[in-house]
């Protein structure tokens, strides 16, 4: 039996655009993969979740870079840039032997996505909804049980 905290979606988690939702899917996964391996599995889930935060990251990048997008969006772009330089920090020094680093890079991982995801992806995903449909993500959320 297992000990170690898992990182699961939730519906807390959707922001109303489908794309979005999806790779944010993947992107909960790819962390929960980091949490649950072990120090044997950790370069390969960590090869993963790079593989998969790159393509995240250029997607939404892309769709920041439009020229019609308020604000411009650099300070995303920067979040993006500043995960992925410490993503690959992390995987030469899972190289070096330091597995411990990769731990605490995930947990960092946690408690950075749902405040980039509230705050920075929810911005995105509304205007991208508004420019596709001219309205507001339409969301739905189940209640989820409380931790007792």
């Amino acid at each position: 039996m297992s000990t170690k905290q898992a990182f699961q979606w939730s519906d807390r988690f959707v922001l109303g655009h489908s794309a979005i939702d999806d790779t944010h899917r993947e992107f909960v996964d790819c962390v929960d993969a980091l949490l649950q391996a072990t120090d044997a599995e950790l370069p390969a889930a960590l090869e993963r979740f790079i593989a998969h935060a790159q393509d995240h990251f250029n997607q939404e990048n892309a769709w920041l870079g439009a020229e019609d997008f308020p604000g411009g969006g650099e300070c995303h772009i920067d979040e993006h840039g500043k995960v992925m330089s410490s993503a690959l920090d992390v995987q030469r020094m899972l190289a070096e032997g330091q597995t411990e680093i990769v731990r605490e890079f995930t947990q960092a991982l946690v408690d950075w996505f749902p405040g980039h995801a509230d705050y920075m992806d929810s911005a995105l995903a509304t205007w991208l909804v508004k420019q596709a449909h001219n309205g507001r993500p339409l969301v739905f959320r189940r209640k989820e049980k409380s931790a007792q």
